[in-house]
């Protein structure tokens, strides 16, 4: 049995998020920083909420330093959003490869992040909801980004691949 943490007021639980996940837009603004630079700077972003996950955050690629980034040859599933595409991140002497996805044809009820990308807080120096250092979900395959305004357990830590 999974013990929940009661949110405190004004905090979201991450269980209270639905199945399939639902997309909402969001003003707070997200920043991505990586080897000095900063990658993505918006307050015109979409988060993507399903049970037992952290938000993900979604940027529109005009907010994104794009000379920074070149398409990976990754491609991965999802049952609902669809075929995710990957991207490879270098800055100077630095490259992550897989550092963040898109979905450039999302399945109907996604079509909102069509070609918006979404950054793995752990793979980059650092990842901001307004002012607050994001801290990475578990996991090497979750894109999560926790802050002090959400509540877990979270999936993707150990023994979390089992709910």
């Amino acid at each position: 049995m999974i013990q929940q943490i009661e949110p405190q007021s004004g905090k979201e639980s991450v269980w209270d998020y639905p199945r399939p996940p639902r997309v909402e837009a969001s003003s707070r603004r997200v920043r991505v920083i990586f080897n000095g630079e900063t990658i993505a700077d918006s307050i015109a972003t979409y988060r993507v909420l399903e049970t037992s996950h952290p938000p993900v955050y979604y940027i529109p690629q005009q907010n994104i330093n794009m000379k920074y980034l070149t398409p990976a040859p990754r491609t991965t599933f999802c049952e609902f959003k669809g075929m995710a595409n990957y991207w490879t991140m270098r800055v100077a002497d630095r490259k992550i490869e897989n550092a963040a996805w898109c979905y450039a044809d999302p399945r109907p009820g996604y079509a909102e992040i069509q070609n918006y990308i979404a950054f793995y807080p752990d793979r980059m120096d650092a990842c901001y909801l307004d002012d607050e250092l994001v801290q990475p979900q578990a996991g090497d395959f979750y894109g999560g980004w926790i802050t002090s305004d959400i509540a877990g357990p979270f999936k993707g830590g150990v023994g979390s691949f089992d709910w």
